[in-house]
């Protein structure tokens, strides 16, 4: 077992298998060593978290959202590298989308769920660029869509 996998067991979560495309795109595309992740809904494990923040969504159903397209980022990961977790140098850049309402602010605090999860999986390579986004609609209503740019060794 990773410590990566360890890690997870610790906190009671459990790597989903990596999602597949929804529409005509790869759900990761590598060259050198960019590796960089398509959005990721907030879908994991049977659990899909739909909906609005500031409407039918709390910030810490948003927080979870995030954390849901975490660990669909950590699966792709997975799946880019064989499984083998140990070739990420660095996440070097999240791009979150929050479905929000228009006098929702906390956007950033939601992303934090993602960026807060990575940290812990990939100590010491996971202090990352980020943007995070406030916006009308996302695929099949999800709550929350993250995209990323990981760095291999």
């Amino acid at each position: 077992m990773s410590k990566l996998q360890t890690t997870l067991s610790e906190m009671g979560l459990v790597l989903p298998k990596p999602a597949t495309a929804v529409a005509t795109y790869a759900p990761f595309n590598c060259s050198g060593k960019t590796l960089m992740i398509s959005g990721q809904l907030a879908n994991a494990n049977g659990q899909f978290i739909k909906g609005t923040l500031g409407a039918d969504l709390n910030l810490e159903d948003g927080i979870r959202a995030a954390q849901l397209c975490a660990l669909n980022i950590v699966a792709q990961i997975g799946n880019a590298c064989d499984g083998d977790f140990s070739k990420v140098e660095s996440i070097f850049r999240l791009g979150a989308f929050v479905q929000t309402t228009n006098d929702f602010i906390d956007i950033p605090q939601v992303a934090n769920g993602c960026s807060d999860l990575l940290t812990k999986l990939f100590p010491g390579t996971a202090l990352h660029a980020r943007s995070a986004v406030g916006v009308a609609s996302l695929p099949l209503n999800s709550a929350v869509e993250i995209d990323a740019i990981v760095i291999l060794k």
